[in-house]
């Protein structure tokens, strides 16, 4: 449960044919969290039209929080922000306020695409910093729903990878994205065509595998998170999407 909102947001980053918007204002997902039939929390995902400093953007929030046993045994509070470009999807300003069993950070970083420094504030410590990054870096967070909208998986290959930059906290972080293939999986909407896909974070020169995690992805112009596995020393970790609302696309389900 530590990592509830990474597995969602990091892994999450599903795709969607270019130039063909896949989200909009009111969509919404929810997921349960859970060890087999034990459910250790739920997570959020919802985007809203905002303004931010008079340009127009998307407000994403993302938030996360276990319950019962899971509660006690170790508590998370996640709360994940960032406002993006509607036209350009670019990130303007991330936010990260969590509180993992004790463990807490409050961060705000402000991105400026014209000189591509980041103003990263820790509230928690008062401190401030000014960090370069890559042209067009994403945050955490905005990399979801940018790789939504611009990358074509309609010549995807089993094995291809997608990768791109990615700021963290106060890093530049390299991220890969490998497909593994299509697969029909039984969901609680019924039965829906998707795309499975692996991530991995840049180590030194060394791309490697980030919890064991893969994702499967709707295979249609929404592009939905349906089902996250992370594979732990015993048996695994799943999210699992159950609910959401305010899609831009036709949700695809096969019949019987």
């Amino acid at each position: 449960m530590k990592k509830l909102l990474i597995i969602l947001l990091l892994c999450t980053v599903g795709t969607v044919m270019a130039q063909n918007k896949a989200y909009d204002n009111g969509e919404w997902f929810k997921f349960r969290v859970h060890y087999g039939f034990v459910t250790a929390g739920y997570a959020t995902l919802g985007v809203d039209n905002a303004f931010l400093n008079g340009k127009e953007v998307y407000h994403i929030k993302g938030e996360g929080h276990t319950i019962g046993m899971s509660k006690w045994f170790f508590p998370v509070e996640d709360y994940y922000q960032s406002y993006v470009d509607k036209k350009k999807d670019i990130p303007y300003r991330f936010i990260r306020k969590i509180d993992e069993g004790g463990h807490t950070k409050d961060i705000q970083i402000d991105f400026n695409h014209d000189t591509n420094k980041a103003l990263v504030y820790n509230k928690k410590h008062n401190e401030k910093d000014l960090v370069s990054f890559p042209k067009n870096a994403q945050d955490m967070v905005s990399s979801f729903y940018y790789l939504r909208n611009n990358l074509d998986v309609s010549n995807l290959q089993e094995g291809d990878t997608v990768d791109m930059d990615m700021f963290f906290d106060k890093e530049n972080y390299k991220f890969r994205l490998k497909f593994l293939g299509r697969e029909t999986l039984k969901t609680t909407f019924g039965k829906v065509q998707c795309l499975i896909f692996r991530p991995y974070v840049q180590a030194g020169r060394v791309f490697k595998e980030k919890e064991s995690l893969t994702v499967w992805v709707s295979d249609d112009e929404n592009k939905m998170p349906m089902l996250i596995k992370a594979d732990l020393a015993v048996g695994s970790l799943k999210a699992t999407l159950i609910q959401f609302k305010g899609l831009k696309h036709p949700f695809k389900i096969i019949a019987d």
